[in-house]
């Protein structure tokens, strides 16, 4: 099925028509979308890699960033600097960075496997680097017209949810992210009244990351960016500051 492109279609006074779309044929169906630039933060690893791919694929223009070009969200001058140099704004900003451990092989299984140094770690990565950047969203989103900010969270991040313990660090780095998500979705929408701010668990994964854990059933990083891109674009003004699946099912906080 061909893809059908009207970028740049304006009305008959010449000015660029908020009501032309552009409708692409992609992973799972129909992509309908006004979208047409976005910023994916961790553009190099296996669920973001996707992500700009994929959105590329969906005839959107993509800025990506990450430490390939210097760009570390665990060093708060290298967020501050880079984003702060950015003149555009986009109408997706995709936080896909993140890490199970940090300092040590695997999760921790017991208390008496927590340290300060895996936490804070964690929480550096997982939970303050995505914060640094929601700083600069209400400059990098438009203030009229619908526009996402979203970051990649975790299931195992819900408190609701916790029924099998461990994984002290990444849980509560998840958890804090949530409520980051969850405080800077009421802060957004005072200015910009069509934007959503979430938080998403992608399932699991085929990436170094998820390497050598178990699970019933991975998918692929193009699967997973297809899901999370649907649930991206179905997504309303009532949903900011949720917590949503690669299904598009909320998740309990």
């Amino acid at each position: 099925m061909s893809a059908i492109y009207t970028w740049g279609a304006t009305n008959e006074k010449g000015e660029s028509d908020p009501l032309c779309r552009v409708t692409l044929y992609a992973l799972k169906g129909v992509w309908e979308t006004e979208m047409e630039r976005a910023l994916v933060i961790g553009d190099t690893g296996g669920i973001g890699a996707a992500l700009a791919a994929t959105l590329r694929q969906r005839g959107v223009k993509v800025r990506g960033m990450s430490r390939r070009d210097g760009f570390d969200v665990t060093e708060p001058a290298s967020v501050e600097a880079q984003l702060g140099a950015l003149k555009d704004v986009f109408d997706l900003v995709f936080v896909a960075s993140g890490a199970l451990t940090s300092t040590r092989s695997g999760p921790e299984k017991a208390l008496r496997d927590v340290s300060a140094e895996e936490m804070a770690a964690q929480f550096a990565v997982n939970a303050i680097g995505p914060a640094l950047v929601l700083r600069h969203a209400k400059r990098l989103l438009p203030r009229k017209g619908r526009s996402i900010f979203a970051v990649l969270s975790a299931r195992v991040g819900s408190i609701g949810d916790n029924r099998a313990g461990g994984w002290y660090s990444y849980r509560a780095s998840k958890a804090a992210l949530n409520q980051i998500v969850r405080t800077a979705s009421i802060e957004i929408a005072r200015t910009h009244r069509k934007a959503m701010c979430v938080a998403l668990h992608p399932g699991t994964v085929l990436t170094p990351f998820t390497a050598g854990y178990p699970c019933h059933a991975k998918n692929t990083p193009e699967e997973a960016a297809g899901n999370l891109l649907d649930v991206v674009n179905g997504l309303k003004a009532s949903d900011t500051g949720g917590f949503f699946d690669y299904s598009g099912a909320r998740v309990e906080w």
